[in-house]
């Protein structure tokens, strides 16, 4: 688990270095680029219009190439809901969508839309957003060099990940949960076991189907290397005090993932927790205070 815990995908073979020789980290002219795109997040307000992005040919090229591996991945490695949602959703796989174009077929679908984010986002505006039907998204693309993986989220992490989930009605209301949750609460630590919660449930979930662990999680959809990787990870049965006390990595494989048995389990278990959910729900539970390594 240490090798996993401590290193990230920097080759296109494959090979594990640490998450700061990752390519997408040191290439001045990729870094002048993805801050270009990343700067009219700085100013912008949740909902508001925001320009669209003219994207290169090798910014498309990436995408297609990235395209192309998962859609393979995702028929042999996700969960049934989602490889319906994706069915659904429509996203095209030979070039780079505009926020506003994938925008438009969600609103019809479930009443979500993109709004601008540079990167990480704060936890009470990212999750808070969810309630109000908003998703926070970035316009940058990873780095060519390793297009089966990046380290942060990128476009086609959020659109082709998270833009699968908000065409499904099941899983945008999952969204609309756990963003009300935030917006009933007023301490960080209470934030930062949500932000737990839902990474180990929408970013990082895997569903049991015939004995099988399948991802339905956005950030596995988005990772060719990670979507099958269980040789790699412990995985673990959804308990979401246990997930809750978890810490995760942004940048990296996870070491230790949660399977519900179903979507209806996932539902029945994230409803009447985001529900009950409040500043003193760590106390009650004796879930530790942690910090995310942003590494």
């Amino acid at each position: 688990m240490s090798t996993v815990r401590n290193h990230t995908p920097v080759s296109t073979g494959g090979r594990l270095g640490r998450p700061d020789q990752h390519p997408g980290r040191s290439d001045p002219a990729y870094l002048r680029r993805r801050d270009a795109l990343a700067a009219p997040a700085d100013a912008h307000r949740v909902g508001a219009p925001y320009p669209a992005v003219d994207y290169t040919e090798e910014e498309h090229r990436t995408w297609r190439a990235v395209h192309q591996a998962l859609g393979p991945a995702h028929r042999a490695h996700a969960c049934r809901a989602v490889l319906e949602a994706g069915e659904e959703a429509a996203i095209p796989g030979e070039r780079i969508p505009q926020h506003a174009e994938v925008s438009v077929h969600l609103m019809a679908r479930t009443g979500f839309a993109f709004t601008l984010a540079g990167g990480v986002v704060p936890n009470e505006r990212f999750l808070g957003s969810m309630e109000h039907g908003y998703f926070h998204a970035v316009q940058f693309v990873r780095h060519p060099a390793v297009p089966l993986y990046t380290p942060e989220p990128d476009v086609l992490h959020d659109v082709f990940g998270h833009g699968v989930h908000l065409s499904c009605p099941r899983f945008a209301h999952l969204y609309r949960l756990i963003g009300r949750a935030a917006n009933h609460v007023a301490t960080e630590e209470a934030l930062d076991v949500l932000s737990r919660v839902y990474w180990f449930t929408l970013e990082y979930g895997l569903i049991t189907e015939s004995g099988t662990p399948k991802a339905y999680g956005a950030a596995l959809l988005s990772s060719y290397g990670e979507i099958a990787a269980h040789d790699r990870r412990e995985v673990r049965e959804l308990d979401l005090r246990t997930a809750a006390g978890t810490p995760y990595r942004i940048s990296g494989y996870q070491p230790v993932l949660y399977a519900v048995r179903s979507l209806e389990h996932l539902e029945d278990t994230l409803g009447p927790f985001c529900e009950d959910f409040d500043d003193d729900t760590a106390h009650r539970l004796g879930i530790p205070a942690l910090s995310r390594d942003r590494a």
